[in-house]
């Protein structure tokens, strides 16, 4: 595991999935963890358990309010004064809003939201950090993508999440190109079918687990800590210039 003793570290989404497997692997290479949360708080109790009290600090934030998106910032930044990695892991996926069948309402609200929580709180969390990262000399930002964002969902019904994955990695790699030069590392991670809980929901509407391995070149779903022990390479900035890159884990499913 890399060293990342010394750093400090925002994490959103770190109660579940691919975020507390992230908060694990980042807690074992000794990093400072912010560990954001939206609801969840014993999920993020559980995935900090083994992080010691003076290098962990939990900060509920509810993703629909820019105001306490803004208020997470402020406060992960105050706790050790300074932040070096920004890692924008919480998302949601809906299973409605697409292209035929859902009444205006319903698409409206699941539009709004998930490009709400998808897409705008974290740019709104890189704005702050690529501000910070300049007064600091660097910084790093690590966004986790989708393979929807290059290839499309199976399900129609999923569209508003492709598109708020597509979105979202076009800002990462829009600030690698324009902050490269300042040492500001932008990486997306772009998973396929991941063992969590949101893909769990997800094989439901494309015939079930068996199904979904069948369509899978290892015949399995990676595991979270696979995504977990790349996000902790990372942010611990070994590859500077791998900055910009799109990095896929999904088991040689979706060859680009």
């Amino acid at each position: 595991m890399f060293d990342l003793a010394g750093k400090t570290i925002l994490l959103t989404g770190a109660s579940k999935g691919i975020g507390a497997a992230t908060a694990r692997a980042l807690g074992h290479a000794s990093a400072h963890l912010v560990a954001h949360y939206g609801s969840d708080r014993a999920g993020a109790e559980a995935a900090t358990a083994e992080i010691a009290a003076e290098r962990k600090h939990l900060l509920k934030a509810d993703f629909a309010d820019n105001a306490d998106v803004d208020a997470l910032w402020r406060t992960a930044l105050a706790w050790q004064g300074r932040i070096d990695v920004l890692i924008s892991n919480a998302a949601i996926m809906h299973w409605s809003g697409g292209l035929e069948g859902d009444d205006d309402a319903l698409w409206d609200r699941v539009w709004a939201e998930t490009l709400q929580v998808n897409v705008i709180a974290p740019a709104r969390l890189m704005r702050h950090a690529i501000r910070h990262f300049r007064e600091a000399g660097g910084g790093i930002l690590i966004t986790l993508s989708s393979w929807a964002a290059q290839r499309g969902v199976s399900n129609p019904d999923a569209v508003a999440y492709a598109a708020s994955k597509a979105a979202i990695k076009a800002a990462a790699q829009t600030i690698a190109r324009g902050y490269a030069r300042e040492n500001i590392l932008s990486y997306v991670v772009a998973p396929g079918v991941v063992h969590t809980r949101m893909s769990e929901e997800a094989a439901t509407t494309q015939g079930g687990v068996a199904a979904v391995n069948a369509g899978l070149a290892m015949g399995e779903w990676a595991p979270p800590e696979d995504i977990a022990n790349l996000v902790a390479f990372l942010s611990s900035g070994a590859s500077r210039h791998l900055t910009g890159a799109t990095l896929d884990v999904n088991g040689a499913s979706y060859v680009r």
